[in-house]
């Protein structure tokens, strides 16, 4: 089930995509009249339907509601929702927005996440939703939530019989004709990105088997076909091999699926600096031959969101048809134990010159994204933006309800902050100390290393660790460092019970906050 308004424009990655299947509608209507099922958001302490949402609605289905609201039996609360069947003038579903005084835009998603979570056959194929004078951002949060929660990974299980003759679902929201003009443009705005959103689930969600570097590699270069103004680079494992890049080597080279990198680009002949992303890509991490526990390995595909974030940023960014420049840039890697893999005590060089003492080859994003950052340097961007599920210390600190956020630059960190704020998804400043800085450059044989010296901290050495390895504009010894913000979503990225626009596995994460930042800050 998939709410679209254009068709999606990634139609076969190589067959690992979910199949599109049977879409559900979703259009804006300025018409007063009620097809199908009710759907009606409203305030705690509603005792009846409100007034302006009476027009069209037959007599006996307001009666039914009104009946449930003055007994008290829907109280509205946040997210709650209750359906009517069985009347003889309709169906509706009610749905909470919590206490009017303090509803946010936020409220409206959630809210719209939840109807559509509860979506079952016996609502039927038609949806009418109709607010009290919401307003059109509040209008536009609810078709987003709508939209951003009917996503389900199933390619790899058997459908039945009846699942194949699933028939289309509309839902019409609908607003006054001076509203419906702009709450479309946003609409249709959300749904690009909702496209981004999913694709980033798509690839943090596919089994690793079927997910690997080079496969990744192909993706993004068919992707890039769709659309005139990207354009995909990508450096193989021996191209990398050549030109230095020991971080990426080292991690992906106990790999039969050798490592390699992508770089996107987007309206590249635009003139001036650009926002430039960087992503951790381990398809898998067994932790190489420092070996992970076996429990729980599986979910380590997951450790390549930060460049499905990446991805899923630049599929936002084309479907909404941004017309700015953007660079980003993905560190693709599996990180298996063989032979011929990196052993803990090795020395390695990286694309910047600099060595970096191999204490633990469990922590290997922070040496792939070494040479992803050093690269970045190349086009001279206005920042430089990391995505890593990096350190199991940062879910440690705060858990899976906020993704970690450092910077070398205090104002950029607050903008960060802030676009998160707005689309609500939190990420919390995190310190960048002296002292963090000296402890990773502290080896006694190398210029850096790549595991703190205790484990406290850890997600703060592993920031101190990525920062030496952010360049110097033009790459000058005593140049200013590029303006950097590192987002660690090792807890944001998959595991979120709490994330509303999403049922499990991969969350797709800060792919409307980047958007929002790129786009509105």
């Amino acid at each position: 089930m998939r709410i679209v308004i254009q068709k999606y424009t990634i139609v076969e990655m190589l067959s690992i995509i979910r199949p599109i299947g049977a879409p559900m509608e979703l259009n804006v209507s300025a018409s007063e009249n009620i097809n199908g099922t009710l759907v009606l958001p409203l305030y705690e302490g509603s005792e009846s339907v409100p007034e302006s949402c009476e027009v069209g609605m037959p007599t006996s289905l307001k009666s039914q509601i009104n009946r449930i609201l003055s007994a008290g039996d829907f109280k509205a609360k946040k997210k709650s929702t209750m359906t009517l069947l069985g009347g003889e003038d309709g169906k509706a579903i009610l749905v909470g927005l919590g206490k009017s005084d303090d509803c946010t835009s936020h409220d409206y998603r959630k809210a719209g996440a939840a109807v559509t979570a509860g979506i079952k056959k016996s609502h039927g194929n038609e949806l009418t939703v109709r607010f009290d004078n919401a307003g059109v951002a509040n209008m536009g949060a609810f078709a987003e939530g709508m939209m951003l929660r009917d996503y389900s990974y199933d390619k790899y299980k058997k459908k039945d019989d009846d699942e194949d003759d699933k028939t289309e679902v509309s839902v019409r929201i609908t607003c006054s004709e001076e509203e419906a003009k702009e709450l479309t443009r946003l609409v249709i705005e959300y749904n690009g990105i909702c496209k981004g959103v999913h694709l980033s689930r798509d690839l943090g969600n596919c089994p690793p088997n079927d997910m690997y570097p080079e496969v990744f590699a192909d993706m993004a270069r068919d992707w890039a076909k769709g659309y005139d103004n990207v354009d995909v680079t990508i450096i193989n494992y021996d191209e990398a091999l050549k030109a230095g890049m020991g971080g990426l080597i080292a991690v992906g080279k106990g790999s039969a699926r050798k490592p390699c990198m992508v770089i996107f680009e987007m309206n590249k002949n635009v003139e001036g600096r650009c926002p430039l992303l960087v992503g951790k890509g381990i398809t898998f991490d067994t932790g190489g031959i420092s070996l992970k526990p076996g429990a729980n390995m599986d979910e380590m595909k997951y450790d390549m969101g930060g460049s499905a974030t990446v991805f899923g940023t630049m599929e936002a960014l084309a479907q909404t048809g941004h017309e700015g420049k953007v660079v980003a840039i993905t560190c693709m890697a599996e990180n298996m134990p063989a032979a011929n893999a990196t052993r803990p005590g090795d020395v390695i060089k990286g694309l910047s010159g600099k060595t970096i003492e191999v204490l633990n080859t469990d922590a290997e994003g922070r040496l792939v994204l070494s040479d992803g950052l050093w690269k970045a340097g190349e086009f001279d961007p206005e920042y430089i933006i990391d995505f890593a599920t990096l350190t199991g210390a940062c879910v440690v600190a705060l858990g899976h309800e906020a993704t970690g956020l450092w910077s070398n630059d205090d104002d950029f960190r607050t903008r960060i902050h802030e676009a998160g704020n707005a689309v609500d998804e939190l990420a919390w400043p995190m310190p960048l100390l002296p002292a963090f800085e000296k402890e990773m450059t502290n080896s006694k044989i190398a210029d850096t290393r790549n595991l703190g010296a205790g484990r406290y901290g850890g997600a703060n050495t592993a920031a101190a660790f990525l920062k030496q390895f952010v360049p110097n504009r033009g790459y000058k010894k005593d140049g200013e460092q590029i303006t950097w913000a590192h987002m660690d979503i090792a807890g944001t990225y998959w595991g979120s019970k709490t994330n509303t626009m999403v049922k499990d596995g991969a969350t797709g994460v800060h792919v409307r906050t980047i958007h929002h930042l790129i786009t509105k800050s």
